[in-house]
This record gives structure tokens, sequence and C-alpha cells, in this order.
């Protein structure tokens, strides 16, 4: 079935009919819920006061936002507004020495954030892959790089970093980039200049995204970059589509209390199916609403300094197969690129890919750090990666490929959409485990696979196909543009 089949103008808007109304009904119940629940016992600790000109409380159970919009907003403005200025001075003065201004001013601010001995625990991270990187054996550079992330998770050093962990982990995910192109290309000799310039660059210093060397250090390099038609403009929009975003979340958090909800699960068994299917599956959004907004606001610095940087992770809405399911795309691009397409090759042999998403998710487990429910999240969404393949490997056998082949390809694509649809839930209840509790995820299965059958379950089920349907009406326009503007393109 190709992406360019379309369906009947009549059929997706009764599509989008079902949705919308299933989302307000939804969206009616949890406004009700988050009403009736501000003032319980359960929630004092995670919703506290917010606009009382209006008697309105605010969800306060994501300590991660909280920190940035408070305790460190300041910091962040004031950090990334002297970049921006010491940046743009550079680039006006001496364009050659940037990636040197990037490097130096990165550095002090770490220092000066977290302290010497924190920015010489790091250095010394640098230097030991550096060497690595010496010999020429990438296996070697990528064993050390997966023993300095261990490292992390072991006292004293895991003591120093409780909240910036991060800024630890990316340390050494960019120092093992770096060591594997110097492997991969021994004739650019890089330096460890070169590895301090790409480390030490602050807007992705602490909580990323990473971008893998060899972009970084093309892009960095330079001396007189140009900007495209329109770039400028682009870059103000996506600044004002941060501000948009943060100011949103504030608004939804006062009446929307839908990560404290779940920890009081006495109260949220008693939210209707809709509802509770609805804060589940808003738990998702608002996880990837959060890294837009982070990824948002670096990669809007990031392109003021003429870089490229990876884009935002793909919204939860539009992800209805695990290949495409990632919360952060600079390190699912470093995995892949690394680890996942280095074994599994063209991902269409079972065995290859088998030991492909095993491998990646065991550095995966690393990262986020090991515990039960990271080796369960690990392993559910390992298992969903090759389930697809199994599935597609299954609808290719003869039979199976003879059936579809019978059907006309609007049929053939709503039979895709169906099992997009149950893909949709699975890649939900996978990603809720790690996003909020287990109990709160078998809650939710227990209600709407168990309790809720047949009905709850059949009619989430055509409203998430309604929503695949819609989904994929939107890639197929994307493709057609591409395709014409590929047209365009080819000379006459």
């Amino acid at each position: 079935m190709g992406i360019k089949t379309a369906l009947p103008a009549a059929e997706l808007g009764l599509y989008s009919l079902v949705l919308s109304g299933a989302l307000a009904y939804a969206g009616r119940g949890l406004l009700e819920a988050s009403q009736d629940g501000a003032h319980r016992k359960a929630f004092r600790e995670s919703v506290r006061p917010g606009w009382e000109y209006i008697g309105r409380k605010m969800d306060v159970a994501d300590f991660e936002w909280v920190m940035w919009f408070t305790s460190f907003r300041n910091v962040i403005i004031f950090a990334l507004s002297g970049h921006v200025l010491f940046a743009k001075l550079c680039t006006m003065v001496a364009p050659k020495l940037r990636s040197w201004m990037y490097a130096v001013y990165g550095a002090l601010a770490v220092m000066g954030t977290m302290g010497p001995w924190y920015l010489l625990l790091l250095l010394g991270h640098c230097v030991g892959l550096y060497v690595a990187s010496l010999l020429g054996q990438p296996w070697l550079c990528l064993g050390l790089g997966l023993a300095s992330l261990a490292s992390f998770k072991m006292d004293p050093l895991i003591s120093w970093q409780v909240l910036f962990h991060g800024g630890s982990s990316f340390t050494v995910l960019r120092c093992t980039s770096f060591a594997l192109e110097s492997c991969a290309h021994p004739d650019r000799h890089y330096s460890l200049a070169d590895l301090l310039k790409y480390n030490f660059y602050l807007p992705f210093f602490f909580f990323g995204p990473i971008m893998t060397f060899d972009r970084f250090h093309a892009q960095v390099s330079q001396v007189e970059p140009v900007r495209r038609e329109g770039e400028l403009w682009h870059i103000r929009a996506q600044a004002g589509l941060s501000v948009v975003a943060i100011m949103a979340v504030d608004i939804f958090f006062h009446f929307f209390y839908i990560l404290t909800i779940p920890s009081d699960l006495k109260f949220a068994n008693r939210l209707p199916d809709s509802a509770l299917a609805g804060l589940a599956y808003s738990n998702l959004v608002y996880d990837w609403v959060k890294a837009a907004v982070l990824f948002g606001v670096v990669n809007t610095v990031a392109c003021l300094d003429h870089l490229d940087p990876p884009q935002p992770p793909k919204c939860i809405t539009a992800l209805y197969v695990f290949a495409e399911t990632h919360f952060d795309r600079g390190i699912n691009d470093w995995l892949c690129k690394y680890v996942y397409n280095h074994i599994g090759g063209e991902h269409s042999a079972v065995i290859p890919e088998l030991a492909a998403t095993v491998a990646t998710f065991a550095i995966t487990t690393l990262w986020l750090g090991p515990c039960d429910i990271v080796y369960l999240w690990s392993f559910l969404n390992c298992f969903g990666l090759n389930f697809e393949l199994w599935m597609q490997k299954l609808a290719e056998w003869g039979p199976l490929a003879r059936i579809e082949a019978s059907l006309s390809v609007q049929m053939s694509r709503r039979v895709r959409a169906l099992f997009g649809a149950m893909n949709f839930w699975a890649i939900i209840m996978y990603n809720l485990v790690s996003l909020n509790s287990l109990k709160f995820t078998e809650l939710v299965a227990r209600r709407l696979l168990l309790t809720g059958f047949p009905q709850t379950t059949l009619s989430i089920l055509f409203v998430t196909y309604c929503g695949v349907q819609l989904v994929k009406e939107r890639e197929r326009t994307l493709a057609l543009e591409e395709e014409q503007k590929q047209d365009k393109e080819k000379p006459e």
C-alpha cells in the first residue's frame, strides 16, 4: 500500500469529527476530575496555589519543569544570553575564533555553575577518550565510553550530579562520538582542542540535544557561514513558538492536573473510561511538549550560531510505529549511527534486527540508569520494535500478501490503519511505565482492556483508528509536496 493512497474527503471529515468530539469529551472529564480533586489531601504536595484571583491551583508535580522556570530560570537566561552576545561579537570581530569562544565561555559557565572539581572530572573523561581515539580501535573507544557512562552510576561520582546527571552523561556520549569519528577518519587528525570545543558548547552541554561530532565539527568550522533565505524569520518563529508553548503549559496546568491525578490511584480509578484514556495519552503528550520546549529554546540559540541542530522529537500523536518512537532525536541519531544501524544493517533480517535492538536498548538502559522500571521499559520497547518486523514479515508471507493484493488500495490503507491504532496504544502503554508508574499503567490496562471490554475497548480503538488515518493523510500530503518540490528542482 503506497503512502500516496487517498481516501474520500467525506470519510476523512467523519474521522476528524469523531476524533475532535472524543478529545473534547475526554478533556471535559479530566477538567471535572481536576476541579473535584483540587482540595484532596493526597494532592496537597503537588497542587499548589496558582491563579488565586480566579480560584485556580496549579499542578507542580513535575519538579524538572518547575526547576527550569523557578530555581534555574534566571541562571539559564543569563548564561544563554551571554553566550549569544559573545558569539555575535566574536563572529563580527574574529570569526575564525568563534569555536574557541564557544569552548572557553562554555567551560567557564560550567565551572561557575558546578564548580572546578566537576569541570576537572569531565576533563578527565575527555582526555581518557581522546587517548583511546589515538589507538584507532573503535571497540576500545565504545567500551571505554560505556565504562565511563557506567561510572556515573557509582558513588561518590553520582552524589556530585543529582540534578546535572545529564551534563555528565552527555559529555560521555559526545566524547565517544569524537573517538569513534577519529577512528573512522584517521586522515582528518582531530585534536584534543576539537574535542573540547565540541563538548563545552554551552547550549547543548547540560540537556542536549546530541550532535554527532562529524556534523558539529563541519558546521562550526565554517569561517564565514551564510544564512539561508528566510532563516532569521524561521529562528524568530521558533523562539516565539517556544514562548507560546511555555505559556500554554502554564495555563494547562491550572486547569488539568494530569501529573498529579495518577499518583492517587483510588481517585484515578473513579474516572470515566474516556477520561482515564485521555489521562494516559496526555501524559505522553506533555512529555513530548516538555522535550519540544527544551530543544526548541536550545535549538534557537544554536541556529543563531549558524548550526543545524537535531530537531525536536516527532509528536506522540503522529506516532503509530515503534521505529519512529523517541523523545530525544539527538540521542536517537547517536544510537542509530554507532549501534543500531551498525549492527542491524538494512533492518530487514530478523536475527540482526534482534541483536541491534538488544544492544541499543542495553545502552539506553545504561544511559537512563539501570533499575527495575527501566529494565521493563527497555524490554517492552525492544519487543515492540522487533514485533513490528515480525508482523511485517508475516504480512509479506504468500497467503497474506495475496489477500492484501486482492484488496483495493483504500481498503489496504484502512486495514493497516487498524493495526496502527493497536500499535499506537502499545506505544502509549509501554512508555507510560517509565513516564508515570507501573501501578497506574496496570490500572489503565485493566480498565481499558478487561473491565471496559468490549464497549470501551472498541470505542477507544475506533477513535484511535480515526486519528491514525488523519496522520496518514498528513503524511500523504507531505509526500506529495516533497515530490512536487523535487520535480521543480529537476533540470529541464
